[in-house]
């Protein structure tokens, strides 16, 4: 299934974050119980090989495929949806000229100005045609804005009706050294839970998708609560550990 169908069922998502260029831990996170995988080009550490290879690896195991690219490569948003991925991720969309120039490299005309050429993406997704593809491709492929600033915040509204715009992804840490003023980080801050909370109402009212990276995985059913529906839960290293933690717990007593 398709992550838009899944997003439509009006449940909250969990995605896994792949941050080491390994085609085979993107491979293995898709082969555990999370719902989506998301490969991580801007704090990560893939290149273009290991994060168009990994679209393949996720989405063998039958897992839809993220990709979160570096801040401004809009160029690599049409790439990887060429390459198979299913949604992309952008970083530091803080005005409605940035979402619309996101916008315009995810969508086919009228809509943006998406080059023609999913040639590797209808070798991963074989139930298309050159033809049905592109009839669906502007709304099964899904631009997510991220909202990571006073000024993205100040811009909320605009940013969710820019035409292209599926969504907007909460980056916490950033969030909090914005409204801070750069005073530190502290995602968890108080006064900026109201905010988290009110970036997902209007989402949700303008008829988009809300996401948010959850640094603490307890906060997960908070979030869903307040009309997210996709949540990114750690990092792979911080997966091995936990998981590690678990069976050396078990290991020795």
């Amino acid at each position: 299934m398709q992550l838009r169908d899944l997003l439509d069922q009006d449940r909250m998502l969990i995605t896994a974050w792949s941050t080491s260029p390994s085609v085979e831990i993107a491979g293995g996170l898709a082969r555990c119980p999370f719902d989506t995988v998301t490969v991580d080009m801007q704090h990560g550490a893939h290149t273009e090989s290991t994060a168009f290879a990994s679209v393949r690896a996720i989405t063998v195991a039958g897992k839809p495929a993220i990709l979160r690219i570096p801040v401004g490569r809009t160029d690599l948003a049409s790439r990887a949806l060429d390459m198979g991925f299913e949604a992309v991720i952008a970083p530091m969309i803080n005005s409605v000229a940035d979402a619309a120039e996101f916008a315009r490299a995810m969508k086919y005309p009228p809509l943006g100005e998406r080059s023609w050429g999913p040639m590797k993406a209808l070798q991963i997704h074989t139930d298309h045609t050159p033809e049905s593809y592109f009839r669906a491709a502007n709304q099964q492929t899904l631009a997510f804005a991220m909202i990571e600033t006073r000024a993205a915040f100040a811009d909320l509204d605009g940013i969710l009706a820019t035409d292209g715009i599926d969504g907007i992804f909460v980056g916490p840490s950033d969030l909090s050294i914005s409204w801070s003023n750069g005073a530190g980080v502290d995602p968890n801050n108080e006064e900026l839970q109201d905010v988290i909370a009110e970036i997902g109402a209007r989402a949700r009212k303008a008829g988009k998708f809300a996401a948010i990276f959850a640094v603490d995985p307890a906060a997960v059913p908070r979030f869903a609560k307040m009309g997210y529906r996709l949540a990114a839960l750690n990092t792979d290293p911080g997966i091995l550990h936990a998981g590690a933690e678990v069976m050396l717990g078990k290991a020795r007593g």
